[in-house]
């Protein structure tokens, strides 16, 4: 993208594919697209690819999504539920197009299928957070659960937003998860697939946290949506 854009939409406008958003001083005469941001560059506009939120951050601009499915994308951390046990891998839901493997040796040192029935570590029903280590389309979707905080889930509740919903739940540089955490006291994950793994110290925070995300889910389109929030824990907690 150009360093001079020239913004049309403010931060956090509703925008809706095909919608302007910004003029930009270099002509692109083939349209490409950028995933990442959700927009179309073509000749000097980018356009809006999805119905989303304008997100406008110093000299760049990018879209929300409001709607949508999880696309997997190699070193996002995603919370897999096991749907299928093999000889040598689980198989996970990880609420995209494609399954997840998660192979043996990922777990278990010196593997051998022989000797070794998975379902005594991992078995149908379990939730894993993971990160996406092999994804190119030509062969499975391969997990990994090598690296801090990753692994099986023993405890806390876990619940799933839409995936479209993520950044609005972590927020700008985190802020929306910060505030969620220091409220309620509680370890909130959000993974990139719209699932959430909540543990808190009582029960009565988990609640609020519950609560506090599906509220922020449902909200995703409002302005000064962090303050509402904010408001919404301080007399929940009361």
């Amino acid at each position: 993208m150009s360093s001079q854009l020239k913004i049309l939409v403010a931060d956090r406008q509703i925008v809706r594919p095909g919608d302007i958003l910004a003029i930009v001083e270099q002509k692109i005469r083939r349209p490409s697209y950028n995933p990442e941001k959700h927009v179309y560059i073509y000749e000097d506009k980018i356009i809006s690819a999805v119905l989303g939120l304008a997100s406008v951050n110093d000299n760049d601009i990018s879209v929300i999504p409001l709607e949508g499915r999880y696309f997997p994308r190699v070193g996002d951390t995603v919370i897999g539920l096991v749907v299928g046990v093999g000889i040598t891998n689980w198989l996970l839901d990880i609420r995209a197009p494609y399954k997840a493997v998660l192979n043996a040796g990922e777990v278990i040192e010196n593997f051998s299928p022989i000797t070794t029935n998975l379902r005594d570590y991992i078995d149908v029903g379990d939730y894993i957070v993971a990160k996406i280590a092999v994804f190119d389309r030509t062969r499975d979707l391969l997990l990994t659960v090598k690296g801090k905080g990753l692994g099986k889930i023993t405890e806390g509740i876990v619940i799933e937003i839409e995936p479209s919903r993520v950044p609005r739940v972590i927020g700008k540089k985190g802020s929306m998860l910060n505030l969620l955490t220091s409220k309620t006291g509680c370890n909130i994950l959000v993974a990139q697939n719209g699932v959430v793994w909540i543990r808190c110290k009582d029960e009565r925070s988990s609640e609020v946290a519950v609560k506090a995300i599906r509220l922020i889910e449902s909200r995703a389109h409002m302005r000064g949506l962090t303050e509402y929030v904010r408001m919404f824990l301080d007399k929940e907690l009361a």
